[in-house]
């Protein structure tokens, strides 16, 4: 598996989980449950994507502006979860808030897929797509199971 592969698994969850959330009802359990789970999925990848991604990426000329803009999309998204933090899950704001949410973590991803990894697959060898794929999942496995947050917005 390479770091491209590796990435998609979690924009892979991250789209399912936004996606459950708006079609669940108020402040249901199930609503809570699936923001618990989209929010700690959001910082335990961001936090193993920069470092063995987008840190890598700023080496290069050709991805340093991109992956600036990954990690700044990355905070956006942490200030998007801070604010529903501060609502109720049953109020039409939070709803609202939450489709902005899901619209910054889609237009991410697509930034992702479909702009930097063309780029990244430019700059990067094949032993370095491998080696950090290895180090990106066992550093997402370390923050995804851990009970620490890992950015400010985890709550």
């Amino acid at each position: 598996m390479d770091i491209f592969e590796a990435l998609r698994l979690s924009h892979d969850t991250q789209r399912t989980l936004a996606t459950q959330i708006l079609e669940t009802q108020g402040a249901s359990p199930e609503r809570g449950g699936l923001f618990r789970q989209l929010k700690h999925e959001l910082a335990a990848h961001a936090a193993a994507e920069e470092r063995f991604f987008y840190r890598v990426l700023i080496e290069f000329d050709s991805t340093m502006a991109q992956a600036r803009h990954g990690m700044a999309e990355h905070h956006e998204m942490d200030e998007f979860v801070t604010e529903l933090n501060k609502l109720e899950m049953s109020s039409p704001a939070w709803i609202a808030h939450f489709r902005k949410l899901r619209d910054k973590v889609f237009h991410h991803l697509e930034d992702e897929e479909h702009a930097i990894f063309q780029l990244a697959g430019k700059s990067l060898t094949g032993k370095q797509k491998t080696s950090l794929a290895k180090d990106y999942e066992e550093a997402f496995a370390s923050f995804r199971l851990g009970e620490m947050p890992v950015n400010s917005a985890e709550g």
